[in-house]
């Protein structure tokens, strides 16, 4: 049985992870973590420093101001760390590469193992056609959401430009740009409204044809119960950086 302790614990993300989690007999959580008010079948406490429980893994859905704090108490006790939260800046992004030299770090923008194998049909795809193909990516999201584009939206873009022969210049808005599209761009467009989960659409716009790619996720239970399978595959890892490949490949 893994122990989890579960930061932004009464938050949508926490709450789907906690009845995910009851549903289950490989893992429990033994504590949350959450700056709410709020109760829970487990002990809650304002940060991480103060829980007191042991753990075999933390799983972290709150928000990327907490990281320092995730971090600094998952390197004190040696704890595996399952970052799902996104929005990090480039410097965050550096400080969970150095944490991962001293604990295990699950880091992967999008937890959902739908959008990792929509992940590799993408590559797959620019491999045969990006010379020839313009390549645009449109992601929706509820209308609370802060980030644009999404963390899924830069992955999959990454993940596409790791496989053409070019480095592509990402463009993420059109209306000041006066002159015709470069053959080195990806589009990155960004939708907000409504309760929209989550919709990521990667299009490859040949002459006389369009060859999409679409993922939509239905609710927040495909990517909670990624966060949790994570957290399972996390526990008695070596110190390293870990992805949803990772896991796929495990599996």
């Amino acid at each position: 049985m893994k122990r989890i302790i579960l930061c932004g614990a009464l938050g949508k993300m926490g709450k789907t992870i906690t009845q995910i989690v009851s549903e289950r007999d490989d893992c429990e959580i033994v504590a949350g973590v959450d700056v709410g008010t709020g109760s829970a079948d487990f002990p809650l406490y304002s940060a991480p420093l103060k829980v007191t429980e042991d753990a075999d893994v933390l799983v972290d859905f709150s928000h990327p101001s907490a990281l320092g704090g995730i971090l600094e108490f998952a390197v004190a006790k040696s704890l595996p760390v399952v970052l799902a939260t996104t929005g990090y800046s480039p410097e965050q992004v550096a400080l969970i590469h150095r944490a991962s030299e001293r604990i295990p770090v699950f880091f992967s923008a999008n937890m959902s193992l739908g959008v990792n194998l929509l992940s590799e049909l993408a590559k797959t795809a620019a491999r045969i056609l990006g010379k020839n193909y313009d390549i645009e990516i449109v992601e929706m999201h509820h209308n609370r959401k802060i980030d644009a584009p999404s963390g899924t939206a830069l992955m999959l873009a990454d993940e596409i430009a790791s496989v053409l022969p070019e480095k592509p210049e990402y463009v993420y808005d059109r209306h000041e740009k006066h002159e015709r599209r470069s053959k080195q761009e990806i589009g990155l467009h960004a939708v907000r409204g409504g309760t929209i989960v989550g919709e990521h659409e990667i299009l490859f716009c040949g002459t006389d044809e369009v060859i999409k790619l679409l993922h939509s996720a239905g609710s927040k239970a495909v990517f909670a119960s990624g966060a949790v399978n994570a957290a399972v595959f996390m526990a008695g890892k070596k110190a390293g950086l870990y992805t949803m490949h990772d896991l796929v490949k495990e599996e």
